[in-house]
């Protein structure tokens, strides 16, 4: 038997329950995979609230987890039972002991990092690449504003940026979290709760706006995101932290600047196995040279069966960087 986590109705994390199963067989395609460490991240509480409602309900939830193969599909060639691996973009699922996936959506996992690394880095990771090297390309010495500066997202972000020779500007919450993000590589950053963030980017970059705004934050931030960026600029919209951005007014964009505006997803700029593995290829040259470090606090490692408590402390900003689920 194995254990994994569903719901049947949209909810908080009350909705959330450890459950026991048998593992189906393995598809033509597919491999069967003993998780060791699972990623949690931000879009399971939208999935889990109904934001982005699932295929059905009742619904396993999660897409990111590191393991070892235990038994693959008869059309899977490439990878093989014993091998450790990492996916990010699995069928809705992977907080389970036991997950079965797309063989093509899974990487080998190289021996320099844990399973806890890559399950705390991967969908992170991806979602950097192509927000700083595909839906806007920086360059190096480019200033721009990231928010949540010291997330999973942002703190990867800063190392990526650092390696890159670019000025990520990022926004915190405290002054704890201020000193996490400048260690990772943010080259300046902006306390919101005590800052006004569009006065405070001026200050910072010379009294100039930014091209580019990446922000997660959503209805919170969306109108600040505007106001840093020169004209033509590019808000790219990834997330729904605070809630979603709803009810926009498109004469804004021109009264702003002409501003450009996207809301990107991973799916739409990694969606062969061609580019995955190109991606996972750049991040993990990063994180084996140094570039990119990813360490886990044990108090955001969390049992499976809790998985209720994880999404509770994610959800209260308590946390920092990347949490895990440990089956």
């Amino acid at each position: 038997m194995a254990t994994r986590i569903e719901f049947h109705t949209h909810g908080g994390p009350d909705v959330l329950n450890a459950v026991e199963f048998t593992p189906a067989d393995p598809g033509e395609h597919e491999i069967q995979v003993e998780n060791k460490a699972i990623g949690i991240n931000y879009i399971d509480t939208y999935i889990r609230s109904g934001l982005y409602a699932p295929p059905s309900l009742p619904s396993g939830l999660g897409t990111e987890a590191a393991g070892v193969v235990t038994r693959v599909g008869t059309g899977v060639t490439h990878i093989k039972p014993g091998d450790r691996v990492v996916y990010a973009q699995s069928p809705l699922g992977a907080y389970s002991s036991v997950h079965n996936l797309t063989a093509d959506k899974a990487v080998i996992l190289p021996a320099a990092v844990s399973f806890e690394q890559a399950a705390a880095s991967f969908l992170k990771g991806l979602t950097v690449y192509y927000l700083l090297r595909m839906t806007y390309e920086i360059k190096p010495g480019e200033p721009f504003l990231f928010h949540a500066a010291s997330g999973g997202v942002g703190l990867i972000a800063c190392q990526w940026a650092k390696a890159l020779g670019a000025k990520l500007i990022g926004t915190v919450g405290s002054a704890e979290k201020a000193r996490r993000a400048r260690e990772a590589g943010a080259w300046e950053v902006i306390n919101y709760r005590e800052e006004n963030i569009a006065e405070r980017l001026l200050a910072i970059n010379g009294g100039e706006k930014v091209r580019v705004v990446y922000d997660s934050v959503g209805k919170d931030t969306w109108e600040t995101s505007l106001d840093c960026l020169q004209p033509r600029g590019l808000m790219v919209s990834f997330g729904n932290s605070s809630g979603p951005v709803t009810g926009v007014n498109l004469g804004i964009l021109s009264q702003k600047g002409s501003l450009f505006v996207t809301r990107p997803t991973l799916h739409s700029y990694v969606n062969t196995r061609e580019g995955l593995e190109a991606a996972a290829h750049e991040l993990f040259s990063l994180m084996a040279c140094g570039a990119i470090k990813v360490d886990v606090a044990e108090s955001q490692k969390f049992p499976l069966a809790e998985a209720r408590r994880a999404h509770e402390t994610l959800e209260s900003r308590a946390t920092q960087g990347s949490s895990l689920l440990i089956p």
